[in-house]
């Protein structure tokens, strides 16, 4: 049956499936997760920002890596927590749709951050002299902006859209947090128009962006190639470890997850949940640790951050 009235509409979360009994268990580690997400990207913007050395295009495609995970941290923290800490499961319409479109948003964003900054790569490789004419502060700044708007604009029709659907008298959804695929294929009526545009969005975001990145690796890799020096070679394609990995930990999961719903038939219910808690909760935990752990610049000054003496991160410049 379907309930076209909307007044009162709501859905019903779910955690992992079989572990009902320990979610709140379940719910330390995950407050930890996201502890260490705010923490760790919040101390990264923060030693960007007060670090006029780090005032550098690969820093501020960084500090725009670090925005993207907080607010994708953000718009999945409300629910999971939830469900997990609080046992409630239930989310209100107008809620369930305010949520998928920052989690879409924020995850597109991510993927446009990280195609700028393997462009990023290309250009300090490829072209290393005229790294700093080439990607300018308003350059930047323009491109940042370009994020913005493409992200938001390609999202504004899937709340819209969905919420003029009728939705069947059961209403629980696979996850702990509302995505598009998810509430629509609760709708008890043809979707053809609103999977056909969120096809459209997937391929013309995730899917561009992937392959652009994939493409940018392969002229890094046909310049490094080029470089005589081995050692030269080594130090360049070091610079673009931190990125490849926080490519690998977008895009792996997602991929995964991919893979499971087009041929995973019989996969497990806990396996969907938990790819998807690897895509959109591992890489705002995991990209500051290894950005910090493979730049020096940062590394020494998150150091000298918690040493006890108080001194100021200002102060390593001078040593």
């Amino acid at each position: 049956m379907a309930d076209s009235n909307h007044t009162g509409t709501s859905f019903f979360l779910t955690g992992l499936p079989g572990l009902e009994a320990v979610h709140t268990w379940l719910s330390i580690p995950l407050c930890a997760l996201y502890v260490a997400a705010l923490a760790g990207n919040s101390l990264i913007l923060w030693v960007v920002r007060s670090e006029p050395s780090l005032h550098q295009p690969m820093y501020y495609f960084l500090s725009m890596l670090a925005v993207t995970d907080l607010g994708l941290s953000a718009s999945t923290l409300p629910t999971m927590l939830s469900v997990y800490m609080l046992g409630v499961r239930e989310v209100a319409l107008d809620v369930c749709l305010a949520q998928l479109f920052f989690i879409h948003t924020f995850s597109i964003m991510e993927s446009s951050v990280l195609l700028a900054m393997a462009f990023d790569r290309f250009v300090a490789i490829s072209k290393p002299l005229h790294y700093g004419t080439i990607l300018t502060s308003p350059r930047i700044a323009r491109l940042g902006l370009a994020i913005v708007v493409r992200s938001v604009g390609l999202h504004i029709p899937a709340p819209i859209m969905l919420k003029q659907l009728p939705y069947c008298r059961t209403r629980l959804l696979s996850h702990s947090y509302c995505l598009h695929p998810d509430v629509m294929k609760l709708a008890c009526a043809d979707t053809h128009i609103n999977s056909a545009y969120g096809l459209f969005v997937v391929l013309s975001t995730l899917g561009v962006d992937s392959v652009l990145i994939v493409l940018s690796y392969g002229l890094i890799l046909q310049t490094v190639l080029s470089i005589a020096s081995k050692a030269e070679r080594l130090k360049a394609l070091n610079t673009c470890v931190s990125h490849i990995c926080a490519v690998l930990l977008f895009y792996t999961p997602m991929i995964g997850l991919s893979m499971i719903h087009r041929f995973g038939r019989r996969a497990s219910p806990s396996s969907h949940v938990l790819l998807s808690y690897l895509h959109f909760l591992t890489p705002p935990v995991i990209n500051p640790v290894v950005y910090t752990i493979k730049t020096k610049q940062i590394r020494l000054r998150m150091l000298h951050l918690f040493r006890s003496d108080g001194t100021g991160i200002r102060d390593t410049q001078d040593r």
